[in-house]
């Protein structure tokens, strides 16, 4: 519930620092962690800071010595560790802690359990997905680099890339890259070197190290930062045996800083080989494409109709020639053939013909109608008739019919 002040009816400090205790003491006993800083014990009291790995935030922590011995040796300044603790709220000085109670260390052991079901559920949610993956500038005109200052892994990058191309630009951001800084100092360089325009690859580099050391490149938070990041990321921890979650979602993986060296940037004597064997390719197929086409106007000249065309012309016209000859003969034997068979029948139609009969003494008679006189007993006496022989006709008056000669 507010309290309701006004200028005019103001409370006393004491009432309001017994209010903040109330509201405090309301919270009851929490389970808290952290990363121990700034460990002091004074007589039988321990007083030591508990600080949020990824936020710049942080708490302190009073406890009996005995509480803080229970928990072991694993106890020390950067030791990430579980506190149960109550809220206190000291009116007399208006300062906030938390009395610890238990103290538990989180072993290699848990933090292993805990990555892997931070990695399930980031896989879940499709962050590692290899379509999520941008390929990398072949030359990139700038690269960002976030690494420890005057680290080696600082110097492998940076002499590396030169070596292979001598005119590359870097632009580094020095973090830490080890203890509770580091989250918030890398996630900053980050954002500052994705906001670059100028920036084509950001390379996040260290040069290996304990499992312990490596923790902050599996937090959650530089996890989605570099799975939004708009830039390619490589990630160049430098430690095969432990995984870190930046690895699977950054764009490419290096196993060491030399390795993203030679990942982000081209060998610029091997691009040059590469450009010598394209052009000499080049070449041999432009001198074989011109030997082959050569070879094929040789062969085209070379053909009788472009080497003689009068040859040609001649061969073409004795064709003509000798199929005229052949049209001629065919057509005189088809006349000769023709002229043979009209002869035939015309001499078919002459021995056939009533003139022909005639020339050989017969005669043909025939009625003053021209009818020809077939029996003789039609014919009554008296009776006009014209007798046509071979040569001309004669009149003639039926006497009637005679007798048959038996003869």
């Amino acid at each position: 519930m507010a309290m309701e002040t006004t200028a005019e009816s103001p409370v006393p400090v004491r009432t309001v620092l017994q209010a903040v205790g109330g509201w405090i003491g309301r919270l009851g006993r929490i389970w808290v962690e952290g990363q121990i800083t700034d460990l002091n014990a004074r007589g039988g009291t321990v007083y030591l800071t508990l600080r949020d790995p990824v936020a710049n935030m942080s708490v302190r922590l009073v406890g009996q010595r005995g509480v803080v011995e229970a928990a072991g040796p694993a106890v020390t300044d950067g030791a990430r560790v579980v506190v149960h603790a109550k809220p206190d709220f000291w009116i007399n000085r208006g300062t906030f802690s938390l009395s610890v109670l238990e103290i538990r260390p989180v072993g290699v052991g848990e933090l292993l359990a805990r990555l892997e079901r931070l990695k399930k559920t980031l896989a879940a949610e499709g962050l590692f997905r290899p379509e999520r993956k941008r390929p990398l500038p072949f030359l990139p005109g700038r690269i960002g680099l976030i690494c420890g200052r005057e680290s080696d892994a600082e110097h492998d990058v940076l002499q590396n890339a030169r070596r292979r191309w001598p005119a590359v630009a870097f632009r580094v951001e020095n973090t830490a890259v080890q203890g509770s800084y580091a989250v918030g100092e890398v996630m900053t360089a980050l954002r500052a070197l994705d906001a670059d325009p100028e920036i084509d690859v950001i390379i996040i580099a260290r040069g290996g190290g304990a499992m312990e050391d490596l923790l902050p490149f599996s937090d959650e938070a530089l996890v989605r930062a570099v799975s939004a990041a708009r830039t390619p990321v490589v990630s160049a921890i430098g430690h095969e045996q432990d995984t870190p979650l930046l690895d699977l979602v950054a764009d490419v993986r290096a196993s060491t800083p030399t390795d993203a060296a030679k990942k982000t940037v081209p060998d610029v004597r091997e691009q040059l080989q590469l450009v010598r064997q394209l052009r000499d390719r080049g070449r041999r197929c432009l001198a074989g494409g011109v030997e082959r086409e050569l070879a094929w106007l040789k062969s085209v000249r070379s053909r009788p109709a472009l080497a003689d065309p009068v040859r040609e012309i001649e061969r073409q016209s004795e064709q003509v020639t000798a199929l005229r000859d052949r049209a001629r003969r065919c057509l005189s034997g088809a006349l000769d053939r023709t002229g043979d068979e009209l002869s035939h029948t015309r001499a078919r139609l002459l021995a056939l013909s009533p003139a022909a009969t005639l020339d050989r003494g017969y005669a043909i008679v025939q009625r003053a109608d021209g009818a020809v006189v077939r029996d003789a007993a039609s014919v009554p006496a008296g009776a006009a008739l014209t007798v046509r022989v071979a040569s001309g006709r004669l009149g003639a008056t039926a006497s009637g019919p005679l007798d048959d000669d038996p003869a």
